[in-house]
């Protein structure tokens, strides 16, 4: 049965690909070299156990800076009633750390003792007395390093396979060791491939794709314990790849083919293993992230250039540069997804267990915890669902809001505080639902993040940022304005952004609150004032002008969500100038942030939609204003007079934020820090 894009469970692929490893003898440390201690030891891996050399310390030393003694000799002092030592033959000054007399067996601190010159007189020269008084006895060894306190000789000191921490090395120095034997480390080879792909730093033009999945990957292989080689763009050519390949295979333990997975016209990965290995995998049943390869790539291997007709031989052994002895005959290959996060989650999930197992060490395990879903998940029938959380604490409830699902969305990945796992089987979990969350942060942190869920506003980018000077983070969903006050009823956020308009009152904010969250004490405080308006390309290429002109038919509109203030206020202008929204192409297509829409319009997704100048501004749209709307912060009281918060509430009324936000285009912050409503 071919393997071609036919998803196995993850299980089965991960025993696949363990099995063909174990045959060809690759399921196993690496080697070993031996290392300086001092030249980039921290964070290798221990090939062999540590036996203490010598002993530490390898004799009696002072604890204190004092006088050795018998410990005898001070039998029966007291306060009232002192006993004199005569120094050289009853007592001996040390410094810390020195070594005790052979006949002391013990030390009396320096603050302990009173000394006296030769005619019994107390004096303050304590280095030089002739005696010294002391009124306490001491018990024998008290204040002493004995021999072997920290290491006896031939004791263990570290097991092998351990990861190397700083600490570590100077057990390892103290136990007499200059060098250090440690697994070495895999050499990982990542070749990115795809015609549209440009380097870091190129002009861009449509259709270029900058290529930064090999930084990411390569990053994680060193994370790992592993030794990345990043290799040039390889275009869209099988014959070039299958090259690219084989020369890799030459000096490397695994290569990680980017790209190319799929089943496409231009998606040769899986056709480059089989022509040089055995391709043991196709697909596998996961989100994200499917189109998984897996395979081994024979060393010794020829085949042939169909375009030059030239052999291509890497049958010469001897001329392999490894750095060991162990000359395998197969390596590993990954054929490792385009999509940013797919590819990251593929070398977490496979590559992680094998670097484990060749270095010797444990696999890499994040603490787990129980959190509550925001919002309801769907997940594939079928696939282990890998999901990104944002994390808070409201209350005693640890809460996981789910990211962006996108597997191109690299963001999410930096905004996850976690990783939910939804199994093939659940189709997705209900908003309240428990979900085992692998956490990226520790719990500390978490206690130290304050959870926004609500309207998108630029400006709570800001307040993240200025929030980090105050040990705080600020972790936000965007949901829109009435999601953000449904999540507070359920007590699932500590605050939330909205401006949602009253069509009757013209008021922002209170009638939904009482509306949504009744008999909940709330303090809302005024966060800015902003313009909306209709985001337009430059040159305005449509005529855009007003409201009216959306309902052109050559005119192609991107809307905000259900429930967002934006799409509030849209419906209530449409509604007084008497404007069916059927009548406005691309009324219903929806984006969840501001500069969702305005990116929508500035790839030409759409020719305009309503939005917050600032959004227009940084997409480098013209911006046509049309109202003017209060952004509110609604907190509810048990949080607003809480230690989390201060700092946030603080904030409104520092000048430096008030200036920082100034600076977007269409801010008014004279209304920063104003309590609308406390009650």
């Amino acid at each position: 049965m071919s393997v071609y894009l036919h998803d196995i469970p993850l299980p089965e692929a991960q025993a696949r690909l363990r099995q063909a490893l174990q045959d060809a003898g690759l399921w196993t440390v690496l080697g070993a070299e031996t290392i300086p201690l001092d030249e980039n030891a921290l964070g290798r891996v221990t090939a062999q156990p540590v036996w203490a050399k010598i002993s530490s310390p390898h004799y009696h030393a002072s604890a204190m800076d004092g006088f050795a003694v018998r410990a005898i000799a001070t039998h029966g002092a007291l306060p009232s009633k002192p006993v004199t030592l005569e120094i050289g033959s009853e007592a001996q000054y040390v410094d810390t750390g020195d070594p005790l007399p052979d006949w002391a067996n013990a030390v009396i601190p320096i603050e302990n003792v009173e000394s006296l010159d030769e005619l019994g007189k107390i004096t303050t020269e304590i280095r030089t007395p002739l005696s010294i008084r002391i009124r306490a006895s001491v018990p024998p060894w008290s204040h002493v390093r004995p021999l072997g306190e920290d290491i006896v000789a031939t004791q263990l000191v570290l097991p092998a396979g351990h990861v190397l921490r700083p600490v570590d090395l100077g057990a390892i120095a103290a136990a007499g060791y200059q060098e250090i034997e440690v697994a070495r480390r895999p050499r990982v080879a990542i070749i990115p491939t795809g015609t549209e792909l440009v380097p870091i730093g190129s002009k861009l033009k449509p259709g270029d794709i900058l290529e930064y999945n090999s930084l990411v990957l390569a990053a994680q292989i060193e994370s790992m314990g592993g030794e990345p080689t990043r290799y040039p763009i390889t275009k869209d050519d099988f014959d070039t790849i299958c090259e690219r390949v084989q020369e890799a295979a030459q000096e490397h333990d695994l290569i990680l083919l980017n790209a190319g997975s799929s089943a496409g016209a231009e998606d040769f990965s899986a056709k480059v293993v089989q022509r040089l290995g055995t391709l043991l995998v196709h697909g596998v049943a996961v989100r994200p992230g499917h189109p998984v390869i897996l395979g081994l790539i024979n060393r010794q291997s020829k085949f042939v250039n169909r375009k030059s007709k030239e052999e291509i031989s890497t049958a010469h052994a001897s001329t392999w540069p490894l750095r060991d002895s162990a000359q395998r005959e197969m390596i590993p290959i990954v054929g490792v997804p385009g999509y940013p996060v797919s590819a990251a989650l593929t070398v977490d999930i496979f590559v992680e267990p094998l670097m484990a197992q060749w270095l010797g060490r444990r696999q890499n395990e994040l603490q787990t915890e129980s959190a509550t879903l925001t919002r309801k998940i769907v997940s594939p029938p079928g696939d282990d669902d890998f999901v990104r959380v944002a994390l808070g604490m409201v209350g005693d409830k640890l809460l996981a809001a789910p990211l962006s699902r996108g597997a191109g969305v690299i963001t999410s990945l930096v905004q996850a505080d976690g990783l939910a796992l939804i199994p093939r089987g659940a189709q997705g979990l209900e908003a309240g639902e428990q979900v085992t969350v692998h956490m990226y942060r520790t719990r500390a942190e978490i206690e130290r993040t304050i959870f926004c869920i609500g309207s998108h506003d630029l400006t709570l980018d800001l307040l993240s940022q200025f929030l980090t000077e105050h040990d705080r983070r600020l972790a936000s969903a965007n949901v829109g304005s009435q999601g953000g006050l449904v999540a507070l009823r359920r007590g699932e956020a500590h605050l939330a952004g909205s401006h949602l308009l009253n069509p009757e009152t013209g008021e922002y904010n209170i009638s939904y609150i009482r509306q949504y969250m009744p008999n909940i004490p709330v303090k809302v405080i005024a966060l800015v004032g902003r313009d909306q308006g209709l985001m337009v390309k430059h040159g305005n290429p449509k005529g855009v002008r007003n409201l009216e002109d959306l309902t052109k038919l050559d005119v192609q509109f991107v809307n905000r969500q259900r429930g967002a203030g934006t799409r509030v206020l849209l419906d209530y202008h449409l509604n007084l100038m008497t404007i069916q929204p059927e009548r406005i192409v691309g009324y219903d297509q929806e984006e969840y942030t501001h500069l969702g829409v305005a990116a929508a319009i500035a790839s030409g997704r759409a020719d305009c939609g309503l939005g917050i100048a600032a959004a227009a501004q940084a997409l480098d749209l013209e911006f046509i204003p049309l109202f003017q709307e209060r952004y509110d912060l609604v907190i509810p009281k048990q949080f607003a007079e809480g230690e989390l918060l201060a700092p946030l509430i603080d904030l409104l009324a520092d000048h430096r934020f008030q200036q920082a936000v100034s600076q977007l285009r269409g801010y008014d912050v004279s209304v920063m820090g104003k309590i609308i409503l406390e009650d």
